[in-house]
């Protein structure tokens, strides 16, 4: 798989090379990707000691969760999802499994697999131990590149405001990790990048 050209420019660039090269994964590809990254990312300390996980729920062809979903909730980690409100931001509620998720169409989005229990509040985010991020690449310094939403530049800036000290891990494909990611101001670094091949921790 051709590595994106962290050096063309703008985040939009970025984002756009990496989306085409998604879009060309097959079925098979995604399936066994998404195994690999469950397992790789069961053996990280800061998801076996985690009483509480935020996480999300892949679509597409970005880098599969539910596997690692569904493990996390066997071994009775209490794992919460993001539910998309109509300004960006996100509540959360808890996954009961994969029946308690629900198709939601949201006006100019893809539709997204949401849960379907009581909403908890934006603020339920904050009693995450550790926090599994989308995105599209991260480069050496930790610095992740989004979708250009701001869903989780409101979540990892609630974070920062309540000092609350959770283990930020973003979930990619190999050639997602990049030499640089254009950065901002307030862009916050994570702290460990996933790929099916193994886990980078960033200072």
């Amino acid at each position: 798989m051709e590595q994106p050209g962290p050096g063309k420019g703008t985040k939009r660039t970025l984002r756009g090379e990496i989306l085409t090269v998604r879009r060309g994964l097959t079925a098979g590809d995604t399936q066994k990707a998404a195994a690999a990254l469950a397992e790789r990312a069961l053996e990280l300390p800061e998801l076996s000691t985690a009483r509480t996980v935020a996480a999300y729920v892949s679509v597409g062809t970005e880098p599969g969760t539910h596997a690692l979903l569904d493990a996390l909730h066997a071994r009775g980690t209490r794992v919460l999802l993001p539910v998309l409100l109509p300004d960006n931001d996100l509540d959360w509620a808890a996954y009961d499994g994969p029946d308690s998720l629900v198709q939601v169409q949201h006006p100019g989005r893809m539709t997204l697999l949401e849960p379907a229990g009581e909403r908890l509040g934006p603020d339920a985010v904050l009693e995450a131990d550790a926090v599994l991020l989308p995105g599209l690449a991260v480069d050496e310094l930790g610095t992740r590149l989004g979708r250009g939403g701001g869903s989780y530049d409101r979540v990892l800036t609630r974070l920062e405001r309540a000092a609350v000290p959770s283990a930020l891990v973003v979930l990619l494909y190999d050639s997602e990790v990049v030499a640089h990611v254009p950065g901002e101001a307030h862009d916050r670094p994570v702290h460990a990048v996933v790929t099916p091949t193994g886990t980078r921790r960033f200072v």
